[in-house]
This record gives structure tokens, C-alpha cells and sequence, in this order.
């Protein structure tokens, strides 16, 4: 992705992430909301969102956010965003799997993996093939 280390939503979710790995989850999610709150553009909202859904405590509060990261991806326009797209797709359609949501789960299954072709063939893009093939492998069997 494209992220701009001197921008301050970037930073926060920056030292979110660095206060995750020392096990301190409140404190994450507070820098994750500040984010939220002091984001602007359509890519600091999709960052911040992408955040902010990962310490929901339920299914639903988490699909909420992921949907409103989704939302302001889309609305990006710069093409390196589509790196992002099946990381999304693969975060809502565990939340409709856990909703019991099946179809709805694979519908995001399935969009996670047209999009994964835009992965790099790294640890991370490994992780997220990985995670959308066991969705897929999840629910249509």
C-alpha cells in the first residue's frame, strides 16, 4: 500500500499496532479511534476504519467497520488500493461466517479471491491467500 509515514492518522494506527504487539488493546484502540476522529480523506477513513474494526467485540460491530473501511477504499481512486481489496473482503465475509451468514460469507470469499491476483507473493500476500482459501474452504463444503 501507500501509506504516507508523516501522516498523522498513519501514525496513530502506527503506534496502534505497536501497543497490539505489547499487548496493550485498550490503549490500541483508543489511538485507532482518534484516528477515526481526526481522519479526513477517503484513504485516512478507510485506514482508520480498517483499525478501528479490529477490537469490536462482536461480529457485528466488527462487519459494521469493515463495511466502512470497504466503503471508503472504493471510493479511492489511485489503483494500488486493489492490494488492499482482498484483505477487506476476506475480514467481512468471516463476519457473515460467524453470523451464520453462509451465502453472504462466500459472496466476500469468492470477491477476496478475484482481487487476490493483485497480492505480492510475500509473507503477507501468503497470510491472506491463505485465510481466503480456508473461508472458501469453510463454507462450500
Amino acid at each position: 500500500m501507500f501509506f504516507d509515514p508523516d501522516n498523522k492518522i498513519v501514525r496513530l494506527c502506527a503506534e496502534g499496532m505497536q501497543l497490539e504487539g505489547k499487548g496493550n488493546f485498550e490503549a490500541a484502540q483508543e489511538l485507532f479511534s482518534q484516528a477515526w476522529e481526526a481522519s479526513q480523506s477517503d484513504l485516512e477513513r478507510f485506514i482508520a476504519a480498517h483499525y478501528v474494526a479490529r477490537h469490536q467485540k462482536s461480529a457485528s460491530s466488527k462487519l459494521k467497520w469493515d463495511e466502512e473501511s470497504l466503503h471508503y477504499a472504493l471510493k479511492i481512486k489511485d489503483e494500488r488500493i486493489k492490494t488492499a481489496l482482498p484483505s477487506i473482503h476476506l475480514n467481512i465475509g468471516k463476519c457473515y461466517e460467524d453470523l451464520s451468514d453462509i451465502q453472504r460469507a462466500q459472496e466476500h470469499y469468492q470477491l477476496a479471491w478475484s482481487y487476490g491476483q493483485q497480492l505480492p507473493n510475500d509473507g503477507y500476500g501468503k497470510m491472506i491467500k491463505a485465510g481466503i482459501r480456508q473461508g472458501l474452504e469453510r463454507t462450500f463444503n
